[in-house]
């Protein structure tokens, strides 16, 4: 990894010119997403910071510029072989659609558990899916087996130069759109957008005489950079569960991560407490829906990941996020930054007690927001009752205030995980 000083472009990775050129050939197919400031982000790093609202691109995501330009440069005999796919949901949509649009048959694996959205997004666009492996590493190879078996064109999602050069004209966005920057913050999966983004962003930046940092973000439970990067090839990991699915990858791509070693300052981890907290932050301060994977800069900076040096975007990378799921990163996003907590309360099986602990947290200005009480559960004597109350309060001191108030009454009050 290089610091931002440098202004010159490793020789493995694409040239300005072969940036521009994909540009041009995205014309009209991608949109030019909008940067917009965001005073809340600003105001937690201590510099301007612009949030790249690329969840607003075609099929929701970025996926969408390197899966068009990797199609648009296939022969007239490849396109008649159609192509094949693997992705959790955003390279899945960017194929589908950019095969539709050429009339290429298109034959897409998405592992089991893939969010609803973005399987019927991806059949929408008429593509062929098939539910398989349990991760997107399984999905690959059943890829790779059926390209193999039938000579359908693989579509990597990250491993290939045209799908760098086709996600690097986001970089070119930014920097037009803010000759400014100095600090790019972005989402790490395999690595094909950040490798992209700091070869076109700096070779940009170069040409005006300028520098700027590129620092990627992984989900901590799926890191494989950071040891890849320190042993200097790539290294798989093992990867655990993780609500970034977009970025679940166990081992960099061999293309792009020649590129992030040579271009890209920095990487760090988030948790999955931290990226809960940031799509919350972006719903209520910015009125923006991100998917996990796409909140992760944002998560760097609200985690105190990131050190203020100049003007610095965040790219929301992808906003498709299940519902469902939405709903229960917002509860946890809550949990996380003190604002609701559930609570198991035991309570003796007589009257009145509900309304006393209803009285106490109303002492406190906590809101209640459910109760279940019950008089079954394991370990309970006959003459109790559990109370399970869930309550919103207003950050940690609040929620401490609340269990303190509850605690001197003489009850015992457990927070129970979300």
């Amino acid at each position: 990894m290089k610091g931002g000083s440098r202004v010159t472009i490793a020789s493995t990775a694409p040239t300005l010119a072969e940036f521009e050129d994909a540009a041009a050939v995205l014309a009209g197919v991608v949109e030019h997403t909008p940067l917009e400031a965001s005073q809340h982000l600003t105001e937690v790093l201590g510099a301007p910071v612009h949030l790249k609202l690329e969840n607003l691109q075609r099929t929701g995501s970025f996926k969408i510029r390197g899966a068009a330009y990797r199609l648009s440069r296939l022969t007239a005999e490849e396109r008649t072989r159609g192509v094949v796919a693997a992705s959790a949901g955003n390279h899945a949509q960017g194929v589908a659609l950019a095969a539709q649009a050429l009339g290429i048959p298109a034959t897409i694996f998405m592992p089991l558990g893939v969010p609803v959205p973005k399987l019927l997004a991806t059949r929408g666009y008429g593509a062929d899916v098939l539910l398989e492996g349990a991760t997107v590493d399984t999905s690959l190879r059943l890829a790779a087996e059926f390209a193999e078996r039938t000579g359908a064109v693989l579509i990597h999602p990250f491993d290939h130069r045209d799908i760098v050069i086709g996600q690097g004209t986001l970089g070119l966005e930014v920097v037009d759109q803010h000759p400014d920057v100095d600090t790019i913050i972005l989402g790490i999966g395999g690595g094909g957008l950040v490798a992209g983004v700091a070869a076109a962003a700096k070779a940009r930046a170069a040409a005006a005489g300028r520098s700027l940092r590129i620092i990627g973000v992984q989900a901590e439970n799926a890191a494989p950079y950071p040891l890849s990067l320190e042993a200097g090839h790539p290294i798989e990991i093992e990867t655990r569960p993780t609500i970034a699915d977009g970025i679940l990858v166990g081992r960099p791509g061999d293309v792009p991560f020649s590129i992030i070693r040579d271009l890209v300052d920095e990487v760090v981890t988030v948790t999955d407490d931290d990226i809960a907290r940031a799509i919350l932050v972006l719903l209520e301060r910015a009125k923006v829906v991100a998917e996990p994977a796409g909140a992760v800069g944002v998560a760097a900076i609200l985690a105190g990941k990131v050190a203020a040096t100049g003007p610095t975007v965040a790219v929301l990378s992808g906003g498709n996020i299940d519902p469902l799921l939405l709903q229960r990163v917002v509860a946890h996003g809550l949990a996380a930054s003190g604002r609701y907590m559930t609570l198991r309360i035991p309570l003796p099986d007589r009257p009145g007690q509900l309304s006393r602990v209803s009285d106490l947290i109303a002492q406190a200005g906590a809101n209640v927001i459910e109760v279940l009480h019950t008089r079954h559960g394991q370990g309970l004597q006959i003459s109790e009752v559990i109370l399970q109350i869930s309550v919103e309060t207003r950050g940690e001191e609040h929620r401490a205030l609340t269990l303190k108030i509850l605690q001197d009454a003489g009850f015992h009050p457990v927070i129970v995980p979300d």
